[in-house]
């Protein structure tokens, strides 16, 4: 059987790689250095094999067809966005069919993808806990882009059956569950009902995939625009509550908010705490340790909680 050595949810942005600090006073500089300290914790804890949970950002899925989850089962291959490892990613194959069949028996049928194409919100979280890309991997994405999105009590649910099929598993080694996802962050909409989505960009994010390079090129200079804004929107007041809320722990609190009061809060990106949600119910223990920046320049609250030697 397997066994949970730890947790840890953490933030992810493109800009992490774009704008990074010179030093410990400049924005992010607190969250580079504390993500730094949780690498050099999960070195030591030395784990077999990695669980990461976080969303995709039109890399991978398109409004053509939008699974709720998707589990990676043999090959991942990092998009490359933003700095984030592009190519072949190490797969922890018995694990995710072991999980595969734990979640399916617990009435959770996941899509499956032998060939799971991962951008930077699987890949950022992965390399900066990991230390780079040397632990196998089980990559878990979920819709976080735009509505319909799983509700969050479904992503609690989701979460506690992971963490009985890991636990259960014929996998013979230590398992470590990561949840990468922005905080707070306003973002532009992704949603194809939505009567300002037009044109070019509407079709792009329902046909993106027969051309998944020309869309990210066209894409990607608008994204990198929206960085190094100091007065860019961060609801920091929000980020520490949701971060309390895993340190109590409390996830009712969170899913009690609903869909549209979590996007009142915490912006259309903050529909990302999905991924925390599941890796916290996951490993079933509050967080032990946290830290928070507000990064406007990032466009998101830079968080990281953690919690090691669960079993």
């Amino acid at each position: 059987m397997s066994g949970i050595v730890g947790f840890v949810g953490m933030s992810h942005s493109p800009f992490v790689g774009l704008l990074p600090p010179g030093g410990p006073e400049d924005p992010g500089g607190l969250f580079v250095a504390d993500a730094a300290r949780v690498a050099a914790a999960v070195g030591a804890l030395a784990p077999d094999a990695v669980v990461v949970i976080g969303p995709d950002h039109f890399h991978a899925n398109f409004y053509d067809q939008m699974p709720p989850f998707v589990l990676g089962v043999e090959e991942a291959v990092g998009f490359g966005d933003f700095g984030s490892t592009a190519g072949p990613l190490p797969v922890a194959t018995r694990l995710a069919w072991s999980t595969q069949r734990g979640l399916a028996d617990a009435g959770f049928d996941l899509t499956l993808s032998y060939s799971l194409t991962v951008d930077h919100g699987v890949v950022q979280g992965y390399e900066m806990v990991c230390g780079g890309i040397g632990i196998p991997l089980v990559p878990l994405v979920v819709n976080t882009a735009a509505p319909p999105l799983p509700g969050m009590e479904r992503c609690v649910a989701l979460g506690t059956a992971l963490g009985a099929a890991i636990r259960a598993s014929d996998f013979p080694g230590r398992v470590l569950v990561v949840a990468s996802g922005g905080l707070s962050h306003w973002l532009p909409s992704n949603d194809p009902r939505d009567p300002n989505v037009v044109g070019e960009r509407r079709a792009a994010l329902i046909h993106g995939r027969q051309d998944t390079r020309a869309f990210a090129a066209a894409r990607e200079p608008r994204v990198r625009a929206m960085g190094g804004d100091p007065n860019a929107r961060v609801n920091a007041e929000w980020d520490r509550w949701f971060l309390r809320q895993l340190r109590v722990p409390d996830l009712d609190a969170v899913t009690a908010l609903g869909h549209e009061k979590l996007e009142l809060e915490a912006g259309s990106g903050g529909h990302e705490i999905r991924g925390w949600l599941v890796g916290a119910a996951a490993v079933g223990r509050p967080l032990v340790w946290d830290s928070y920046e507000a990064v406007p320049q990032w466009i998101t609250g830079m968080g990281i909680g953690a919690t090691f030697d669960v079993d």
